[in-house]
C-alpha cells in the first residue's frame, strides 16, 4: 500500500522569519527627577529608578604598586554600609568647581596622591566602564600608576579618614580575607584589580 504525499500550496508555504519585518524599538522615555540633595538626585526612567551625582558624574580609579611589589590599599568609614571598606585610591572627575573639565588623569594623580600621600610618574588607563549600572549612571575610569613615588602623609582632604595598606601582591588574597573576618568590608574592584597588578609583574 502506497502513503500518498500532500503537498502545500504555494500561498499556504511558510514564509521565513527573515522576511518578517522586525518591530521598531520603542524609545526610552526621558528621565524624571523625583527627588534632588546636595549630591545626589533620583531619577526614573520609565518604571526604573535610579541615582545620578549632582557633581562629578564620573570617577577616576586606580591601581597602583610600590616598587616593592607592594599593591596601594585604602579603607574607610562608609556610611552607606556603616562599615570599614577596603578599596582602591579612588575619587570623583570634575567635581571641583571650576574644573569641571578636568581630565580624568589629572584626577586620577590627584586623588592618588590626596588619599596615599604618593605621586605617580605614569598614568595609563586600563579600561572604562559602569559602577553599578542597576543603581546608577556613574561610569569609572580604571588607570594604573606607575613609578611610584612617596610625597606625602595621605589620608584624604579634610572630611576624609583614609588609613592606607601596603600590602605585598602575593599576600593580597589572604589578607583581604583576614579583613572580611574582622568584619571589614572588601569592595570586589580590589580583586578585579589584581588581574591588572600582577599582569604587569
Amino acid at each position: 500500500m502506497t502513503q500518498s504525499h500532500r503537498e502545500t500550496p504555494p500561498d499556504r508555504e511558510t514564509s521565513p522569519a527573515s522576511a518578517i519585518p522586525e518591530p521598531e524599538p520603542e524609545p526610552e522615555p526621558e528621565p524624571e527627577l523625583m527627588l534632588e540633595g546636595k549630591w545626589l538626585r533620583l531619577l526614573r526612567r520609565g518604571r526604573w529608578e535610579y541615582v545620578q551625582r549632582i557633581k562629578g558624574g564620573s570617577a577616576a580609579m586606580i591601581v597602583a604598586v610600590t616598587p616593592a611589589g607592594e599593591l596601594v590599599l585604602v579603607e574607610q568609614r562608609r556610611p552607606a554600609v556603616d562599615a570599614k571598606v577596603i578599596e582602591l585610591p579612588a575619587g570623583l572627575i570634575g567635581d571641583i568647581e571650576g574644573e569641571e573639565d578636568e581630565a580624568p588623569s589629572v584626577a586620577a594623580l590627584r586623588e592618588l596622591e590626596e588619599e596615599t600621600g604618593y605621586t605617580a610618574g605614569r598614568m595609563v588607563e586600563l579600561t572604562r566602564g559602569t559602577s553599578s549600572s542597576g543603581l546608577s549612571d556613574e561610569q569609572l575610569v580604571l588607570f594604573q600608576a606607575f613609578d611610584l613615588r612617596k610625597v606625602g602623609a595621605g589620608g584624604g582632604v579634610e572630611h576624609e579618614d583614609i588609613t592606607v595598606h601596603l600590602v605585598p601582591l602575593a599576600e593580597v588574597p589572604t589578607w583581604l580575607t583576614a579583613r572580611q573576618r574582622e568584619g571589614m568590608i572588601v569592595d570586589l574592584k580590589v580583586w578585579s584589580a589584581l588581574y591588572f597588578a600582577r599582569a604587569d609583574r
